[in-house]
């Protein structure tokens, strides 16, 4: 490096610190979220932050031309090992490696970092936290599946959302697939298929988007060409009118391939399930949600927010999903020659926090502590008892770290930190054995209290 060069103190494009309110309500979030996870059974597991490259699995790519494009990998002697893309391939690695240790139907959740090398966007990021729930065995589908959607409603609704701003969306991939092999796509195409469909609600695309995916190419609006999956017009046209089908019922009168049917009867199932609770209200279907990623093999969920999110500059934005996932047969078969079904959810945690600082709903329950001033030296002993007695008694405090400083520069950190409550005691109070707190966000001449020092608990908790 040159000598007496300035550094520049910046982060990579997608990635954030976070810090001050956002990082107590990102807190607060993982605590209702872990919350939520024991309350339907879950136990917890932590995995590494890379992974084998081949564990981790191309099926992941968006690019099939460069598989591994969208992670980070890196050379480790004769291997390749990748920061995690997904919290789903390290649990597919675990339970391979652990089966004969783990109970026949495992329920875990795990919060960790994830990491993706592909472009970023409003509360889209190359490293974010997921929170993720996964029910593995053998078990009743339409059971685990609505458990599902019961977590997810139970956790926003504890989050602090209402009913009426969020809504689950669920599908089955097996309805599309019996339509695919009815059109007699080939498979080489089909995957392509799927991600088309897939992009319909996204911005830009609806349904001439996804046309244009279904047939030879499209084009963005900045001139960027994506190759099609070269269907044919009649092929397209089939699989564009499914798309305008919005019930369950016109659907299963349109859908007779078999294949079809069980996806829409596996559906049906689910809500019948669903029924014997309170959370069917918040259940919809949305068949043009198939979830890109290949090892999704029937039921799926995508979670969506009905209220505007804007970015830093005031547009309007759509961030996608704040919970998705749904079922899979054969990702723990890659290691194990085995199936072991499994089904499960992911919270965007961060993507969740980018859209909840928008409201004003959201308490943050920002503990500030309470300031003891240093007035003067010769006192320093006496100031620590009054820390001590706050902090035996559960109260965030702090001491100003400099005996040099006047009451002015102390107060005036005080207010850039928003503090609430500072103790200002001098030889008066000392020698009267009183305490003197001043309420930093009272009214201007009325802010300050003087009462014996034996009142300081109860008179501090009053303004905390």
């Amino acid at each position: 490096m040159e000598k007496d060069k300035k550094l520049n103190p910046s982060l990579p494009s997608g990635f954030e610190d976070r810090w001050n309110k956002k990082l107590v309500l990102k807190k607060q979030l993982l605590k209702v979220i872990e919350k939520n996870f024991l309350k339907f059974g879950a136990e917890p597991l932590e995995t590494p932050s890379f992974e084998i490259s081949e564990n981790i699995g191309s099926f992941l790519a968006e690019d099939e031309d460069n598989p591994m494009s969208d992670v980070f990998s890196f050379k480790d002697g004769d291997k390749n090992i990748t920061l995690r893309y997904d919290l789903s391939s390290p649990l597919a690695r675990f339970v391979a490696q652990n089966n004969q240790e783990l109970p026949s139907i495992y329920k875990r959740y795990a919060i960790q970092n994830v990491f993706r090398n592909e472009k970023a966007g409003n509360g889209r990021y190359r490293e974010f936290m997921q929170a993720d729930f996964d029910i593995v065995g053998n078990v009743n589908s339409a059971q685990a599946n609505a458990e599902l959607c019961n977590l997810i409603s139970s956790t926003l609704l504890d989050c602090g959302l209402n009913k009426d701003q969020f809504t689950i969306n669920i599908s089955n991939r097996k309805i599309v697939q019996g339509l695919i092999n009815d059109l007699k796509i080939s498979e080489d195409k089909q995957l392509k298929v799927i991600r088309a469909i897939d992009k319909l609600d996204k911005p830009g695309f609806g349904l001439k988007g996804v046309e244009d995916l279904l047939k030879k190419e499209r084009k963005d609006a900045s001139g960027a060409v994506t190759k099609g999956a070269d269907l044919t017009d009649e092929q397209a046209s089939q699989i564009l009118n499914f798309l305008k089908i919005k019930d369950l019922k016109q659907l299963k009168e349109n859908l007779k391939n078999p294949m079809s049917q069980e996806g829409i009867k596996e559906l049906e199932e689910v809500f019948e399930i669903l029924g014997f609770g309170s959370n069917l209200e918040q259940v919809q279907t949305n068949f043009t949600i198939v979830r890109g990623l290949a090892y999704y093999s029937d039921f799926i969920v995508e979670t969506n927010l009905n209220f505007k999110i804007t970015n830093n500059k005031g547009k309007e934005v759509d961030i996608g999903s704040i919970c998705s996932g749904g079922s899979y047969a054969k990702l723990i078969s890659r290691f194990k020659g085995v199936d072991i079904p499994g089904t499960g959810i992911s919270f965007g945690v961060d993507r969740l926090l980018f859209a909840l600082l928008q409201l004003d709903q959201i308490k943050v329950d920002d503990q500030k502590p309470v300031l003891v001033c240093v007035m003067e030296e010769k006192y320093l002993k006496n100031y620590y008892e009054i820390v001590d007695q706050l902090r035996e008694n559960n109260i965030n405090t702090e001491i100003f770290l400099d005996t040099k400083k006047n009451l002015g520069k102390q107060l005036t950190l005080a207010n850039k930190r928003e503090l609430n409550v500072a103790v200002i005691c001098g030889d008066n109070e000392f020698t009267e054995d009183t305490v003197t707190i001043k309420n930093l966000k009272g009214v201007k001449g009325e802010n300050n209290k003087t009462f014996p020092k034996s009142n300081l608990i109860d008179e501090i908790k009053k303004l905390i």
